[in-house]
């Protein structure tokens, strides 16, 4: 694995601190009504992506995973104030205004989506790994969802066809206790998630997903285990969601002391205080990290706030171009 360095610890900070402001600022705009329909929010599984993106080949690696999908595609590069003109429906966002909060993507970075649907992004992503194994691009393909959307047949589906030809896929369950609201001792007869891909004979195993290091790890042994051709990992990440399901969620399923019990193992203090006790930046470099973050979340607000809403025309040119049936005129 790459060595986890001074200057991946800096990253990594700047990278979750800003990715848990920019989803902040989202909240305060989802009570203002600038973002409309549902918002699930990031916050306290950041270290999931962090790792993850220090294994990962950013030029061939490929992801996909469920509704709560603002930070993945700003890590994988798109353009944050891109990602916020879409969650506030402008048309510079990356659908034109037209995705929204639950379907960010972008194809130019690798990022398939932001799926609504409960788990339909399993097969989806073994799909994507198929077509990745078929052209031979030595990409891999991180295929995420919640626990809850491991109780979905299509999980078992995929399983057997990415284990029986050998999809270059990673497999990655975001376990952070309780779906939309019922805790996972509630859904199964288990509670070790990861022992579902025994019954395929996947290599499998839980990881500290509050840890980057230790996503890291387990991330880069499952990609270069698909990237060699020998198939797909089931990574089961224990972490935890510090905000509701959604925004409209009550969280009457958990305390509050719950809740601040995680808090005390954040994955972005732990980073911090590696930073501190090794080092690696001054209290003023530190501070000035909290400054450009703080400055960057502005810049994306007054761009998604500025931008223009699509005109009506769009409805049409988003469909499909049909060349007898000139009736429709298109303008993209």
């Amino acid at each position: 694995m790459k060595e986890v360095t001074r200057e991946v610890y800096l990253k990594w900070y700047e990278d979750m601190l800003f990715w848990r402001k920019f989803e902040d600022k989202l909240a305060a705009l989802y009570i203002q009504q600038k973002v409309r329909g549902f918002l699930h929010l990031y916050n306290g599984q950041e270290a999931v992506l962090a790792g993850a993106l220090h294994a990962m080949d950013l030029s061939k690696d490929k992801m996909i995973t469920a509704y709560r999908n603002h930070v993945q595609p700003i890590g994988m590069g798109v353009d944050p104030k891109a990602v916020m003109a879409e969650l506030l429906g402008k048309v510079t966002g990356t659908s034109k205004g037209m995705g929204g909060s639950m379907h960010i993507f972008s194809k130019e970075h690798g990022f398939y989506g932001g799926h609504g649907i409960v788990g339909a992004q399993i097969p989806v992503g073994a799909g994507i790994a198929f077509a990745d194994k078929y052209f031979d691009t030595g990409g891999v393909t991180l295929t995420y969802f919640g626990d809850g959307a491991a109780r979905q047949g299509s999980l078992h589906e995929a399983f057997n066809m990415a284990m029986l030809w050998k999809l270059p896929v990673v497999f990655i369950v975001e376990n952070n206790g309780y779906a939309m609201g019922t805790s996972v001792e509630r859904t199964a007869n288990h509670t070790d998630i990861w022992k579902l891909g025994l019954g395929y004979e996947m290599p499998c195993g839980p990881v500290d997903g509050m840890n980057p290091v230790k996503v890291a790890e387990a991330m880069d042994e499952a990609i270069q285990r698909a990237r060699r051709g020998d198939g797909p990992t089931f990574l089961e990440m224990k972490t935890y969601r510090y905000r509701g399901h959604s925004m409209s969620d009550a969280q009457l399923y958990r305390t509050k002391e719950e809740v601040e019990e995680y808090k005390k193992i954040d994955p972005i203090t732990q980073v911090l205080d590696i930073i501190k006790e090794n080092k690696y930046a001054t209290d003023a470099e530190i501070e000035a990290i909290d400054e450009r973050v703080k400055n960057l979340v502005d810049e994306c607000e007054k761009f998604a706030e500025e931008s223009p809403f699509p005109e009506a025309q769009q409805l049409y040119d988003v469909v499909y171009e049909q060349e007898n049936y000139p009736f429709i005129p298109h303008r993209l």
